[in-house]
């Protein structure tokens, strides 16, 4: 099984089960989770699905593109060392995934 705990700005947590192979973003917007607008449906042209990835999803969330990182310059809250865009990343079968979601997106 394969679930994604998304951690609001105030602290609340939701976990749901993903597919492998879909991304925290598209996972996120199917299972109505707040905090990840996605605008631009993972095409990385609106920095809305930014997130913060715990340590352990760093490990396995692959390396981040250049594309994906001067999308990062963009974002609505200032990025951080593990901000990422969660559009780009893709879920592997059997892991767990934790990331923190800003306080704004847009």
């Amino acid at each position: 099984m394969t679930t994604v705990t998304y951690i609001a700005h105030d602290g609340t947590e939701t976990t749901v089960e993903g597919v492998p192979g879909a991304s925290v973003m598209e996972t996120a917007l199917r299972n109505g989770v707040p905090g990840i607008v996605g605008e631009c449906g993972g095409s990385m042209s609106c920095a809305t699905c930014h997130v913060f990835v715990s340590p352990e999803t760093a490990a396995i969330a692959g390396e981040m593109s250049e594309i994906e990182d001067e999308m990062l310059d963009g974002t609505a809250v200032d990025r951080e060392e593990n901000s990422r865009l969660s559009c780009q990343i893709k879920l592997i079968d059997g892991e767990t995934y934790c990331v923190t979601t800003p306080s704004e997106q847009v």
